[in-house]
């Protein structure tokens, strides 16, 4: 075979090598007999070809330990009978950073393992390469040999494609004794542990969101052709991510700019183009190619600490995906967007607040997320659509098929893959319960939540995008009570205009037809980055520039916003509320801006609003000290709940280690509400809470009994909360309150519970 004139004459001379392997490898997995015979038929041909002494495979245990499931060179007793630790020896190491060991004197090595009973002491070097499948590690291919030297680029590279074939074979179930572990096993059922995203019970089938397209046929039978299909489908990727940038908005798509953006720089990447032609000249199909860069660079990219490279995963993922659809001709219009089955649960690695929206609300039961989390947009998005929703969900991609029969417990954070009759029993009652309570809260839609004693409670909806307004009649909402005004930015491919913000607006208070709207002025920054601005590195952006703090160092951003809300708001009340306060100077600063624009519209003869309220959120706990003094600068406030509740016990509300450590029913949190609800009655301003505390009738229950009669919540939630409103006695419930918090240490829920219970609440 002739050199490539640009290679190194190293790689032209493995060639012939890698060839031959990959087609006896195919040749002995399509023999009879069973798996054992050919494993050990696998490795007398890899240590052959390789001219390697030893050649071993070790599989991974459900445990995360490794065991010697076949062996040419070693002691033959061995197999089966030598495991290692999760992380031990040069094996584990591989195994737990997923990326080749090459170790000429492997003993010399202080991670070095020695077990005698495999009779490796005689051996000096060592090169070892994961078993990858998805970016999850099954376990280990391995050679050594008595001579010294460390394993040039060209081995590594062999057997790495060597390790790819076997990964195929394992989890095909050829061999016995592999499915130990859960990433091989795809028929048995699997219970997978979740954060709950929204609440709620779904059972149905699996469809995958941009299903990942398994790779089976490997070897190629004429490169110089794959080499073609290759670049045909690179240009043609290439070229359908011009037409997606090109595009006004991305939110029919579901792609946002950012990861359009950085799927252009993978696309036109030339060592990613290097490594995917090349592979493909070593003898691989176009697909196994990129299969196999893909697993290769992702394993790189998870060994980074630095966020952002974790983050560009789902670009590296997605991209690579896109390019096996292309490849296999499955575009990504045939996702089953459209033709979903009438009980669909979506399974996704991760999804943007877009994507989901592009699914028949009508069939979409459920979501279950690997990445994301309760505070993510897609959360958001699930819950306003008032679906069950988990995320969190660590390796669920690898455990299902299109198809998939899934329960998703988005109450207790878990999710059932391929349940057993007696799950789907279990389940299928406590659906149907569910079922009859959602009736009777649909019953209750027109009818007003007022308590026994006649206490009229104002329940609202949270919102963020333009289809959220048709909750308020479906749920019977008396207006909504926080439009996060952010999120319209966040799907849109560049900073919305004025004319375009104003227009967004306008059809929100339309159809809201004329219940009340508060607006949430922009609440970027920290976590929410918008793909079209520069992100500022910070330490812990939850504490740092964000909200009302960026909008008063970028007045313009914020002027904008307030002009649009203004005409938007032609001859109507305007309600607007600023987050993220932390200080009555910054209410001062952000009324004057408002103030301005009004006065400015009003001179230029810009119809404005009939009626200007302006608000604030309290989420930082320094305005609990300074009430008196923030209340006379504010037409109403409305307390943030969530980031309240983080703030004040120093637990961030996404992570799970920390977020479960107090409870909303704790005497501090109410204590801090009750500040509030007091300091409003002083100064006569009217005080709300918008919130997931707010959304549920036990937590709500309390704080009605404290004193608010404004909540806002998911509109899933408005019905349990006004059935509890219609059966609450407030008299009796403050009394009890007082008397918990006054006695109790630690959370009150079970007293309030059984309270609840004595007074037969509908909780």
């Amino acid at each position: 075979m002739a050199k490539r004139p640009t290679e190194d004459p190293r790689i032209a001379a493995a060639e012939p090598a890698l060839r031959p392997m990959l087609r006896r490898l195919r040749e002995i997995m399509a023999e009879p007999g069973d798996g054992q015979s050919r494993l050990d038929k696998i490795v007398r041909q890899i240590a052959g070809l390789m001219v390697a002494e030893v050649c071993s495979i070790y599989l991974r245990r459900q445990d995360g330990s490794l065991e010697l499931f076949a062996t040419e060179g070693l002691n033959p007793s061995a197999v089966h009978n030598t495991f290692m630790k999760r992380g031990e020896g040069l094996v584990g190491r591989c195994a737990e950073l997923a990326t080749p060991v090459n170790e000429p004197e492997a003993q010399n090595h202080p991670a070095f393992s020695y077990r005698p009973e495999t009779g490796e002491e005689i051996y000096h070097s060592f090169l070892a390469v994961p078993i990858l499948r998805g970016g999850d590690v099954l376990g280990v291919l391995t050679v050594q040999n008595k001579t010294p030297r460390e394993y040039s680029d060209d081995d590594v590279e062999a057997l790495q494609t060597t390790a790819m074939v076997l990964a195929e074979h394992f989890v095909s179930g050829a061999v016995a004794g592999a499915g130990t572990g859960a990433a091989f096993s795809r028929s048995f059922s699997h219970v997978v542990k979740a954060q709950t995203v929204s609440e709620g019970l779904a059972l149905g089938h699996v469809v995958l969101h941009e299903p990942r397209v398994v790779v089976t046929d490997l070897k190629a039978e004429d490169p110089v052709a794959e080499g073609q299909r290759l670049e045909a489908a690179v240009e043609e990727l290439k070229v359908s991510l011009d037409e997606l940038l090109g595009q006004e908005t991305l939110a029919g798509e579901g792609e946002h700019r950012d990861v359009l953006e950085a799927y252009r720089m993978f696309a036109n990447d030339r060592g990613w183009l290097r490594r995917l032609k090349d592979t493909v000249k070593d003898g691989l199909t176009a697909e196994a190619a990129v299969d196999l860069v893909q697993n290769n660079t992702r394993s790189r990219m998870l060994r980074q600490a630095d966020p952002f490279w974790r983050e560009r995963l789902r670009d590296l993922d997605d991209l690579s995906d896109r390019l096996l659809r292309i490849l296999t001709a499955r575009r990504s219009g045939e996702t089953g967007k459209k033709d979903l089955p009438h009980d669909a649960i979506i399974v996704a690695r991760s999804m943007g607040a877009a994507e989901l929206l592009d699914y028949d609300r009508a069939r979409l039961r459920g979501l279950v997320v690997e990445d994301g989390g309760g505070q993510s947009h897609v959360a958001i998005v699930a819950r306003a659509l008032g679906i069950a929703a988990v995320g969190q969900a660590r390796g669920v991609i690898e455990r299902v098929d299109p198809g998939n029969p899934i329960i998703v417990d988005a109450d207790a954070g878990e999710v059932y893959i391929r349940p057993t009759g007696e799950v789907i029993s279990a389940y299928a009652d406590k659906a149907r319960f569910q079922a009859r309570r959602q009736r009777q809260y649909k019953s209750l839609r027109d009818e007003p939540a007022v308590t026994k004693d006649g206490q009229r409670i104002e329940l609202h909806i949270n919102a963020g995008l333009p289809v959220d307004t048709a909750h308020l009649t479906e749920s019977g909402a008396d207006g909504i009570g926080l439009f996060r005004t952010e999120l319209q930015f966040m799907v849109a491919s560049n900073f919305p205009r004025l004319e375009r913000q104003t227009q967004l607006y306008r059809s929100v208070l339309k159809e809201a037809r004329g219940k009340p709207v508060i607006f949430r002025t922009l609440d970027i920054g920290g976590d929410k980055v918008l793909p079209y601005m520069r992100r500022v590195h910070e330490e812990n952006p939850a504490l740092g520039w964000r909200g009302i703090r960026m909008a008063l160092d970028r007045p313009a951003l914020f002027r904008t916003q307030v002009r649009a809300l203004l005409r938007a708001a032609a001859g109507q009340e305007l309600r607007l509320m600023v987050p993220m306060v932390s200080e009555a100077t910054e209410i001062v600063a952000a009324r004057a801006l408002v103030d301005r624009e009004f006065d400015l519209a009003r001179k230029r003869g810009v119809a404005g609003p009939s009626d200007l309220v302006f608000g604030i959120m309290i989420e930082v706990p320094s305005l609990l000290f300074q009430l008196d003094a923030v209340m006379p600068k504010a037409d109403f406030v409305s307390i943030g709940s969530n980031d309240l509740l983080q703030y004040l016990f120093a637990a961030d509300r996404s992570n799970e280690r920390v977020a479960k450590r107090f409870d909303t029913l704790s005497p501090i949190f109410l204590r801090a509400v009750g500040t509030v609800i007091e300091a409003g009655r002083r100064h006569k301003v009217p005080v709300g809470l918008c919130g997931e505390v707010g959304g549920r009738p036990l937590e709500a229950m309390a704080l009605i009994a404290l004193g608010l009669r404004a909540l806002s919540m998911a509109p899933a939630s408005i019905g349990p909360v006004k059935a509890m409103v219609r059966s609450l006695h407030v008299g009796r419930a403050e009394e009890h309150l007082r008397r918990f918090m006054t006695d109790g240490t630690g959370s009150i829920r079970d007293r309030l519970k059984r309270f609840g219970e004595i007074e037969g609440l509908d909780l």
